[in-house]
């Protein structure tokens, strides 16, 4: 195994002279094609490697200078690669099923098939077969600031070439990018058998059950949403979060007993950290096959083996993408199109608002008490918070017992969201529902022909609340991932800028989620509950993505460092985050609550999209309410496609990317 420090493997070489090539070609071609040639040779030299021959050679025979044989080769390369990339997907889908979709005992097989990637190879093979370098000679491979500067005034024709050249920014061989989705998938199956089984989480000397039998939660999507089910409890609830607190903070500083994850044949009281076998009569009857001995050895730092594998495996692929020579850089520039000092920016404008410790003095008068650290996640705003989580819970068993009975209500859901019957059976019917071992997610499709798949858990008694509001949400991106693909004008167009905007258009589900249940249309009232809800929400998930981002500073700041070396400086960096934003508002200084999230050990630098997504769900949200019905709206600005950041923003809402709006909403709702 090579060290972390770089390839073992074939490294870049020298970019050959072009200078001559270029005036020879020129000559030939004209002057009015010198502005091409010179960036498409210069686009190919920097890939070039002596193995791929006579580069000289072959600019001469695939430069295309006739518009119509340039058109027939990029229309040609448009169906190829969708076809290609499509079907690509889909055959990954089917090797992680068994991993990711709860059919029953996983194999042992199902993770080394989870693991493969048939699709690591395709780069560096379509360099090898010179595809790449035909698209790099005749398309623009354009820099952020090209694409920005120019956002205006480009065709629809000229962003899709953009994304077309886009494809070989990078050529990284393909053994390195098998690695990078072996430690995707390896870090993806942990997570997904992260289960807590909370019957066995005790509290205090007499050893209190608070949690019902059989109620299993993943690490940290159903922790944190059992947390947040517990303020309609009035009974029991500050005791069971002050309890789920206390499993998080166990899981990040990985003091948690390896004995008692996903074992419910053990009991564990967090506070202490004991340990001891189970009484008989209190263990599940669908307990998974696990040891009963009382052991209190911590889990051995596999959380940050995880994390450690992906940054190997990133730094495996700096060398082969001068460009964006780092993780963070690939992220920021290639896939947010954000630059990451404007994100910080717009997520340290709202943690160091004013208006969060205002909006903590309503949530004191709520609660009747001091906040504690788990108000970070605070839902009292959203309408209906009242309800009980075992009223919720029933509503929706009853309601879908089955993925199939949420998969048939998908029409009925569309409609009563604003869009028309016939708009509603074309998406239903592109749209297909899986159940998850994960807590949920949803996956596009990338050919026309082929359906996004919405995957939620569903326990044996039925869905539970926490899954139909997992389920609407990642209905949300489906919806999304149809338009994106079925209507956007080009498929290589197909999508939306990053993951923050598939997450705000997610958001927009979700906040209407006890709405579809029929528990009522939002108010005037409502409404002020929605704008401090959204305001709570981004404060919370802000400073998650400064920790997760900080992490993976550390982590090339220190190249060499062990798996307790890594957890120590998470550690680190969560505490300090949180006392400089949180503990002034919330106390528990020290405490490490913002390492919790699970997308820091399974999705790389995925976390700042969160925050984003809810800034930008707010301007559309914004927008919708000026022009009414939702279907319509959605349907216009999902179908527009992957342009920059702010030129979808200012076609869907008029404005660029900005926290102002809901910072001005959020100063109106704390007056009224």
């Amino acid at each position: 195994m090579t060290s972390s420090a770089g390839p073992a493997a074939r490294s870049p070489t020298k970019k050959p002279d072009t200078a001559a090539l270029k005036a020879e070609l020129i000559a030939k071609h004209g002057e009015a094609q010198r502005a091409r040639l010179e960036r498409g040779v210069e686009q190919v030299a920097a890939q070039w490697r002596e193995e791929d021959g006579d580069m000289a050679a072959f600019v001469r025979e695939h430069f295309i200078a006739d518009p119509k044989a340039l058109d027939a080769a990029f229309t040609r390369l448009e169906r190829t690669f969708e076809q290609l990339e499509g079907h690509f997907l889909e055959m990954g889908r089917e090797l992680r099923w068994g991993t990711e979709i709860d059919q029953g005992p996983m194999l042992p097989v199902d993770p080394l098939l989870a693991a493969y990637d048939p699709s690591a190879h395709v780069t560096d093979d379509l360099f090898k077969s010179k595809i790449g370098f035909v698209v790099l000679l005749n398309f623009p491979l354009t820099t952020l600031a090209e694409r920005t500067a120019n956002a205006q005034s480009y065709t629809r024709r000229q962003w899709a070439e953009a994304r077309l050249a886009s494809r070989f920014y990078r050529r990284v061989p393909s053994e390195v990018q098998q690695e990078v989705s072996r430690a995707g998938a390896d870090a993806d199956l942990y997570i997904a058998e992260y289960n807590v089984w909370m019957h066995h989480v005790v509290e205090g000397k007499e050893q209190r059950r608070l949690f019902p039998k059989g109620l299993r939660l993943i690490s940290h999507w159903n922790l944190r949403d059992e947390l947040k089910a517990n303020y309609a409890n009035k009974e029991q609830g500050l005791a069971k979060q002050r309890l789920i607190v206390k499993v998080m903070e166990r899981i990040v500083t990985q003091t948690i007993p390896a004995a008692v994850i996903n074992n419910p044949r053990v009991d564990w009281d967090p506070v202490t950290n004991s340990v001891w076998v189970a009484p008989a009569d209190t263990v599940e009857a669908n307990a998974p096959e696990r040891p009963t001995q009382a052991e209190t050895a911590p889990e051995p730092d596999r959380r940050y083996e995880r994390l450690l594998a992906h940054f190997h495996a990133a730094r495996r692929v700096d060398p082969y993408v001068p460009v964006a020579p780092t993780q963070m850089a690939r992220t920021f520039e290639f896939q947010r199109e954000l630059p990451e000092e404007r994100v910080k920016a717009l997520l340290t404008q709202v943690l160091s608002s004013p208006l969060v410790p205002r909006v903590a003095k309503l949530i004191e008068q709520r609660l009747g008490r001091k906040l504690e650290p788990q108000d970070l996640w605070f839902n009292g705003f959203r309408p209906g918070s009242s309800r009980s989580e075992a009223e919720l819970d029933k509503l929706t068993r009853q309601r879908y017992p089955t993925p199939e009975a949420f998969a048939k209500d998908i029409p009925r859901i569309l409609q009563g969201l604003g869009f028309s019957k016939a708009r509603a059976a074309y998406l239903a019917e592109r749209i297909r529902v899986d159940p998850s071992r994960g807590a949920g997610h949803a996956m596009p499709a990338l050919r026309r022909g082929d359906f996004p798949r919405l995957r939620t858990r569903v326990e044996k008694e039925g869905m539970n609340y926490k899954g139909y509001n997992i389920a609407v949400h990642e209905l949300g991106h489906n919806v999304e991932q149809v338009f994106s693909l079925y209507d956007v004008d080009h498929t290589l167009l197909a999508g939306v800028p990053n993951n923050a905007f598939t997450e705000a258009l997610a958001f927009v589900f979700q906040a209407r989620d006890q709405e579809l249940l029929g528990l009522g249309k939002p108010d005037a009232a409502a409404e002020r509950e929605r704008v401090l809800n959204d305001f709570w929400a981004t404060w919370e998930i802000a400073g998650v993505a400064l920790v997760d981002t900080a992490v993976w500073h550390w982590m090339y700041e220190h190249p060499d460092a062990t798996p307790a070396q890594l957890r120590d400086a998470t550690v680190g960096i969560a505490k300090d985050i949180w006392d400089r934003y949180y503990a002034p508002v919330l106390g528990g200084t020290g405490t490490p609550l913002l390492g919790i999230y699970s997308h820091m050990i399974a999705y790389p630098m995925y976390l700042p999209d969160y925050p984003l997504g809810h800034l930008i769900a707010f301007q559309i949200e914004e927008h919708m309410k000026k022009k009414g019905q939702l279907g319509a709206e959605f349907e216009r600005m999902a179908s527009y496609g992957a342009v920059t950041p702010d030129q979808w923003m200012v076609n869907a809402t008029g404005s660029p990317i900005s926290a102002e709006p809901l910072l001005r909403a959020t100063e109106a709702a704390l007056a009224r």
